[in-house]
């Protein structure tokens, strides 16, 4: 092969973090409204993230076509499906891609609790690669500088600090959000969403010297504030950390 034909392209593994739709219910209506409700609350947390649909839980039949089309309206783009039985022979005539979520690696996770709710949304991470180059990007990345922000935040805005940690000297406001793949520090009221550890860091956390967000977010696991913080860390300074997929949050007096 000549060198001219080598450069044309090359083959390189690589991984991703996918949000993965767990159907309780072939209710087309109940699942789209349950996913208005779930992506209005959580901004942009989930915004252009590729999608499995997961149906190994419910029964034939199911619009797959308004289903697709509402997800891609919402700007999740669909990448396969996890399926079983007549669903399986129905996502294959469609041309999905039939994905094994049980071969999926996945970081520790305690016993699911039970939900009413048709729609549950996680993250499912993709095989790490073993590319030497790979490797060395992602280093590069770990080091990147880090974003410093000194002035408030005000309804509407967004900032993301790609590849970076992300601090911001000043009030994140209601309905502002910040985004980082590294941590996020928030010296002043954090009322708006702090999103860390976007691409899937694990070991990213949220630090803030006063805690009355929306909502905060480590690596796709989220909470709102309409899940009741408790008042020994509510406007208070406050770590935010992910502990085997949940979000923990620690009293941090030394961010005063």
């Amino acid at each position: 092969m000549s060198n001219q034909a080598a450069s044309v392209l090359q083959l390189k593994g690589g991984f991703i973090y996918t949000l993965r739709l767990i159907l309780q219910s072939n209710d087309i209506e109940e699942i789209k409204k349950s996913l208005e409700e779930r992506l209005a609350n959580t901004g942009s947390l989930f915004l252009n993230e590729p999608l499995i649909i997961d149906v190994n839980g419910i029964e034939a039949p199911l619009a797959w076509a308004e289903l697709i089309d509402f997800l891609e309206s919402k700007n999740l783009p669909v990448i396969g499906v996890s399926a079983q039985g007549e669903l399986l022979e129905q996502a294959k005539g469609r041309g999905l891609y039939i994905i094994d979520v049980d071969n999926l690696p996945s970081r520790e996770a305690p016993e699911p609790s039970p939900t009413d709710e048709p729609v549950v949304l996680e993250a499912s991470p993709q095989p790490a690669s073993q590319d030497p180059d790979h490797k060395k990007q992602a280093l590069e990345e770990q080091v990147s500088p880090t974003m410093v922000l000194k002035r408030q935040l005000r309804s509407g805005q967004r900032v993301y600090a790609r590849n970076a940690d992300l601090i911001v000297i000043g009030a994140v406001s209601r309905g502002a959000e910040i985004i980082a793949d590294g941590n996020i520090h928030v010296y002043g009221p954090l009322r708006g969403r702090a999103i860390a550890g976007a691409r899937g860091n694990t070991s990213a956390r949220i630090f803030t010297s006063h805690l009355d967000a929306e909502l905060v977010a480590i690596a796709g696991i989220y909470r709102l504030i309409d899940q009741d913080f408790s008042t020994e860390i509510h406007k208070q300074p406050v770590i935010i950390e992910l502990e085997h997929e949940s979000l923990l949050f620690h009293q941090g007096d030394d961010l005063n």
